[in-house]
């Protein structure tokens, strides 16, 4: 059995090798998936196809290198802390932009139950300006 830290590192890697499918499968059909408020996609999106839609192909469509970089793994039990660095160039401005992030992963039987995300929203909306 995988542990939550296996498990999250494994989102990364398939994250940063643009495996969607293995992302969404790590999380649970109930997943509460959180974006920063204020932030392009900030809210709340229940269940994989919701974070699909409102964060993933919005992602993809919009930015081109979008990265989202660990560099740190903070773990207690089943919660996971992530903290690393995003990067991308905003398709429609040719603007980039790199701002910090943490985010919070909560696991149950192996699947990701919740997802927290925290950055600075006014860097990452600079490049949409």
């Amino acid at each position: 059995m995988s542990t939550a830290l296996d498990l999250v590192q494994n989102v990364y890697r398939a994250f940063a090798k643009g495996d969607i499918p293995s992302v969404l499968g790590a999380l649970a059909p109930n997943i509460r998936w959180t974006e920063a408020e204020g932030g392009p996609y900030g809210g709340v999106f229940v269940g994989p196809d919701a974070v699909l839609e409102n964060v993933f192909m919005k992602i993809g469509g919009e930015w081109d290198d979008f990265t989202a970089v660990p560099h740190e793994f903070i773990t207690e039990g089943s919660t996971v802390v992530a903290l690393g660095e995003y990067s991308a160039v905003y398709k429609a401005t040719g603007k980039s932009f790199k701002a910090p992030f943490a985010h919070v992963w909560k696991f149950e039987d192996g699947k990701a139950v919740s997802f927290q995300q925290y950055t600075d929203t006014a860097v990452h909306q600079r490049p949409l300006q």
